[in-house]
Parts: structure tokens; C-alpha cells; sequence
């Protein structure tokens, strides 16, 4: 067997780039902080000391975003396995046309192969942005037409699992699309990015130690909020590529579709080998 290639620069780039795309993000704003808490330093505007309150805010910061993060990971979570059910459902399908050709030589079976590598196709599309749900919806609806042809050709209860398959498939799609369009509370990401702003200007008045542990202490609180904000607007949409394919931090793999397309392909070629 030969060993697998080695991971190109561009691919390493690729993953740095995902690795550390939120940090990159969050990094100018926390030098802003610092540059401010020094400012505030040298003019002498940070004379408060430090008092309960400032336990209360920081718990209520913690709170908000542990709730925040609580609801987008369940929908994360789930997403996950979606491309996978995805390209398993499409794969049974074209199974079943690949034992319908080989049994009956029926030339619906092989197109039906044929638009089911297009609807794979379209879903890569779909999701990078490229066309709207209704393309891949609209070229479930004509996998109708090939099931017509196969009543001819096979038995019902074949036509049967084919049609529970095309509507799982569509539920699918449809469940991807209610989380790629539907947001987690707006009003809850106002207040906690409200409650992190309130806490970082009151640690820049804060008198907490000596100017190098205070920048430290206000750069690392600074950069963990800021990035944790990120992250979750990230996760709120899991499947948030841009058109050349590139994911975020937090985007779901679409390797199991990838893997369709490419397998579909073989399929169709083994079909004409068989012919």
C-alpha cells in the first residue's frame, strides 16, 4: 500500500488559518484594552479600588456566557452527524440503482445514478453558499420521475424504501437550512457582550497591582471574553463556509460529502465497465 501524501503547505496553512482564525480576531481588540488600561495608568484615572461589586459582574459575565455557549453547542453538536446522514442516505439510493442496473439493464436506474451525483453536487454547493436550498430540494423532488420508471421494473416495497430515503433526505436538508438561517437569541448576545464591555472599562478604572500584572490581568481577561464571544457566534452557524470551501473555527467537517461525490463518480464509471 502506499503511504499517504504528506499535508501540502497550502493545507497547513489552511488549518492554522482555522486553528487560529478567532484568536487573530480577538487579538486587536485586546491590544486596544491594553494600550488603554497603560493610558489610564499614566493619567492616573485608575484610582478605584477593587470591591464586591466587581465579584458580581465578573460571575454575571460568566453566567451569560456559559449560557450562550449551552445553547449553540446542542445545535453543534447535532450538526455534526448531519453531512454524514446525509451522504449515507444518498449512498443507499444509489445502491439501490446499482443492483437495479445490473439486475434489469434498466438505463432509469443509471440516470437516476447520474442525478444523484448532481444532488450530491448541489448540496456541496448549497452549503458553500454558491445556490439556494431550493436547488438541492428541487432535484430531490425528481428523483419522483425515476421511481415512476422503477414501478415497472421492480417490486413495491423497493419503491418504498427509496421513497422513506427521499424523505429523510429531505428533512435533512431542511434541518440544515432552520440552522444555517435561525440564530441563537440576539437579546442574549447583546447582554453579554454588554456585561463583558462593563467589566473590562471597570478593570480599566480598577487599581488591582503593580502596571505590569494589571496589563496581564486586563489582557488575558480581555482576550478570554472576547474569544469566547467569537467562538460562539462561530458555532451558532456550523456550516457557515465561504465559496472557495474554506471552514472557520468552528464549522462542521463536510468530509463525509466530499467523500460522496467522489464515490458516485467510481459508481457511475464501474456501471459502464459493466455495460
Amino acid at each position: 500500500m502506499p503511504d499517504e501524501p504528506d499535508e501540502t503547505p497550502a493545507m497547513m496553512a489552511s488549518h492554522t488559518r482555522t486553528d487560529f482564525g478567532i484568536a487573530l480576531k480577538a487579538l486587536p481588540i485586546v491590544v486596544a484594552v491594553v494600550l488603554a488600561k497603560f493610558g489610564m495608568d499614566q493619567l492616573g484615572w485608575d484610582s478605584v479600588e477593587l470591591n464586591a461589586l466587581y465579584s458580581g459582574l465578573v460571575a454575571a459575565n460568566v453566567f451569560l456566557v456559559g449560557f450562550l455557549l449551552a445553547g449553540t453547542l446542542a445545535d453543534y453538536k447535532e450538526s455534526e452527524k448531519l453531512p454524514g446522514e446525509l451522504a449515507g442516505r444518498v449512498k443507499t439510493i444509489a445502491d439501490e440503482c446499482q443492483i437495479l442496473y445490473r439486475a434489469k439493464q434498466a438505463p432509469a436506474a443509471r440516470a437516476c445514478l447520474e442525478h444523484l451525483a448532481a444532488l450530491a453536487s448541489d448540496i456541496d454547493n448549497w452549503l458553500h453558499g454558491r445556490v439556494g436550498v431550493e436547488i438541492p430540494l428541487d432535484r430531490l423532488d425528481g428523483l419522483n420521475g425515476y421511481f415512476l420508471e422503477f414501478e415497472q421494473l421492480t417490486q413495491p416495497n423497493f419503491i418504498v424504501r427509496l421513497k422513506q430515503e427521499q424523505s429523510a433526505l429531505r428533512l435533512l436538508v431542511i434541518r440544515i437550512n432552520t440552522i444555517k438561517e435561525t440564530s441563537f437569541v440576539g437579546a442574549g448576545y447583546l447582554v453579554a457582550e454588554a456585561t463583558s464591555l462593563l467589566l473590562i472599562v471597570a478593570l480599566l478604572m480598577a487599581e488591582v497591582a503593580q502596571l505590569p500584572a494589571e496589563l496581564f490581568l486586563i489582557g488575558a481577561i480581555a482576550f478570554l471574553l472576547t474569544y469566547m464571544i467569537l467562538l460562539i457566534r462561530d458555532m451558532d452557524d456550523p456550516f457557515d463556509f465561504d465559496h472557495d470551501g474554506q471552514r472557520g473555527a468552528a464549522e462542521v467537517s463536510l468530509a463525509p460529502l466530499e467523500y460522496l461525490e467522489e464515490t458516485l463518480a467510481r459508481d457511475l464509471a464501474s456501471l459502464d465497465g459493466h455495460g
